[in-house]
């Protein structure tokens, strides 16, 4: 299971190795690293790790806690996966204006599925005649789709591949042209991403 990690440590040569090797003999495996913010003589940054079976992510908080002038401020599940600089920068652009959050993460989420459109919609009677709440510009004008209880794929027709996920009372949708289903990977990154633009924009 993948973790992100969120950790706080002085921006001077060798900081960043030290923080590693005490993942790595924690039982942790580093997949990726972003650079969030530097400030004040420290960096923060987010790491993205595997963690070895039967391994504790307490176990890793420990280990980089011990280090001198580490902080680690927190770690959690990353069910999404992969792709961690494109989900990053989505959340970063939703948190600058929690308001717009649940529009501009469907404005977002071509980029950073690369997908030809994404739609938030509100069902219709028996799924039929669903109303358009905000589209992107490649998007279809009209829809016809039943609510969805979790992510899930479309049935696909000759142009587009299409998945759907629940977002509060509308639903997101994702399409693309041609091409492979969305994977499993993908649709646990897009409820990732709908969850974290719900809750940013309460």
């Amino acid at each position: 299971m993948p973790y992100l990690l969120r950790v706080e440590l002085p921006d001077v040569p060798g900081s960043l190795g030290r923080v590693a090797s005490a993942i790595g003999e924690a039982g942790g495996d580093i997949e990726a690293i972003e650079i969030v913010e530097k400030r004040d003589g420290f960096a923060v940054d987010d790491v993205l790790l595997e963690m070895a079976q039967g391994t504790m992510p307490d176990s890793v908080v420990s280990a980089c806690s011990v280090l001198d002038g580490v902080s680690v401020l927190w770690i959690n599940r990353y069910a999404a996966g992969g792709n961690l600089f494109l989900d990053l920068e989505v959340v970063e652009a939703l948190t600058e204006d929690p308001d717009s959050a649940r529009d501009r993460l469907v404005d977002l989420l071509p980029i950073a599925f690369r997908v030809d459109w994404a739609a938030r919609v509100t069902p219709g009677v028996d799924g039929v005649g669903a109303t358009v709440v905000h589209a992107t510009d490649a998007a279809p004008s009209a829809y016809d789709i039943e609510r969805v209880s979790a992510p899930t794929r479309l049935p696909g027709d000759e142009v587009y591949v299409e998945c759907a996920a629940p977002f509060g009372d509308d639903l997101v949708l994702m399409g693309r042209r041609g091409g492979p289903e969305f994977l499993d990977s993908e649709l646990a990154r897009l409820e990732h991403l709908v969850g974290l633009a719900m809750t940013i924009s309460h």
